[in-house]
């Protein structure tokens, strides 16, 4: 390892991820400041237009961030106090504290082995004991791991047989599609959610967008963002007492995205095509250069063509004479910014109160024991590419 700790006093560390930002960025941003707007402006309907576009969708919400735009979404498919959803384990906690804002209860459904997605066989069988017990979910939230899609066309139809709504965590998948279709278009669920974190596709700052095909949804969406405020007469219970008038019909929350973020997310979606360009060229690299070493490189579904946000590989721990920690430190310290995506939800604290075991989750488990994700983000040259892959190489052979 010293030769490797030597090298990095000298070189900087390669995040996992990182956004792109260029001089027309900047110039969409500064236009916004020297504007009359600065929150609530033209430019978030420029840029949920855009998104809705790209995607075939038929209404675009955005909001503050994706975490926000779960919550309103799973309020406005009507989860609430003896409610029920159902999730992935691998994923960030927002797609299951969704739910609990709303104060339904959670479950999980494990991963399958190679997707790291929802295992469908798993959720048809935990469905039919559900339908027996009478616990059966009313809002399914599957998660786009790394930008691949969940199989969207099953799942469907499992929600059709049982009743249950789709809300899609799509929050990893701008650019991907499923079935040769965008990500987004909701042809196969009740809504889907974008994330513009930074270290996403394409980046906001912070923000998030829901997108649906269902207009009594994206209404009450759009009230949801802004404390559940109408300006909309057809929509009031009262006559209004003047121009200045609005009404709150439900209880909402401040969770508006503003015109300088929207302003740079459309920037950012005129370079979506090179964005995905950019990292399909990357993670066709990884595949070629990691071939022959003891990691398991990602799968993906010949029905998927992914966004890859990100690119996780699975240490064959019993070839590499190496622990996991050991692997994951030593590649830190030789400046490689690798992460975890993610810990399983059932095993945060507050999900264990709530009665979740790890155990009953053996591939989500078995997952986290092995898992790394490498460094992926439009920006990551060649040289910098094969430093990762160079250093990983000394660490496992």
């Amino acid at each position: 390892m010293r030769s490797l700790r030597t090298r990095e006093k000298a070189t900087a560390m390669i995040p996992y991820g990182r956004q792109f930002i260029d001089q027309a960025d900047i110039d969409a941003v500064e236009a916004v400041l020297c504007s009359d707007w600065l929150t609530q402006g033209p430019e978030i309907e420029r840029f949920e237009q855009a998104v809705a576009e790209h995607c075939d969708a038929a209404h675009a919400v955005a909001v503050s961030n994706a975490t926000a735009a779960l919550h309103i979404a799973a309020q406005a498919l009507g989860l609430g106090p003896r409610k029920r959803l159902w999730t992935s384990p691998i994923t960030f906690v927002a797609s299951a504290n969704c739910g609990r804002y709303l104060g339904a209860d959670i479950d999980f459904v494990d991963i399958d082995p190679f997707t790291y997605n929802l295992n469908m066989e798993a959720l048809a069988k935990k469905l039919e004991q559900a339908e027996r017990d009478r616990t059966l979910p009313d809002l399914l939230v599957p998660v786009h791991l790394a930008g691949q899609s969940c199989q969207m066309h099953e799942i469907q139809e499992l929600g059709q047989k049982y009743g249950f709504s789709i809300l899609e965590d799509a929050s990893h998948a701008v650019g991907a599609s499923y079935d040769d279709q965008p990500v987004g278009n909701c042809i196969y669920s009740d809504a889907a959610v974008f994330s513009f974190h930074p270290v996403k596709i394409i980046a906001t700052g912070e923000g998030g967008m829901i997108l649906t095909n269902r207009e009594d949804l994206a209404d009450q969406l759009r009230r949801l963002r802004s404390h559940g405020i109408s300006r909309d007469e057809s929509k009031m219970e009262n006559v209004p007492d003047g121009p200045w008038y609005y009404e709150q019909l439900e209880m909402g929350y401040n969770y508006r995205m503003s015109d300088l973020q929207a302003a740079l997310g459309t920037s950012q979606m005129e370079k979506l095509g090179r964005f995905l360009t950019r990292r399909r060229e990357l993670a066709a690299r990884y595949n070629a250069a990691l071939a022959d070493l003891p990691v398991r490189l990602p799968y993906q579904h010949p029905e998927t063509h992914s966004s890859w946000h990100l690119y996780i590989i699975r240490l064959q721990l019993d070839r590499i004479g190496k622990s996991h920690h050991e692997v994951f430190t030593q590649l830190r310290a030789a400046g490689i910014g690798v992460q975890l995506h993610y810990i399983p939800v059932p095993r945060q604290p507050y999900y264990r109160r709530l009665g979740f075991r790890p155990e009953d989750f053996p591939e989500a488990e078995s997952y986290y024991r092995e898992a790394i994700s490498l460094p992926i983000f439009y920006g990551l040259s060649d040289v910098d590419q094969d430093r990762v892959c160079s250093t990983l190489r000394q660490l496992l052979l």
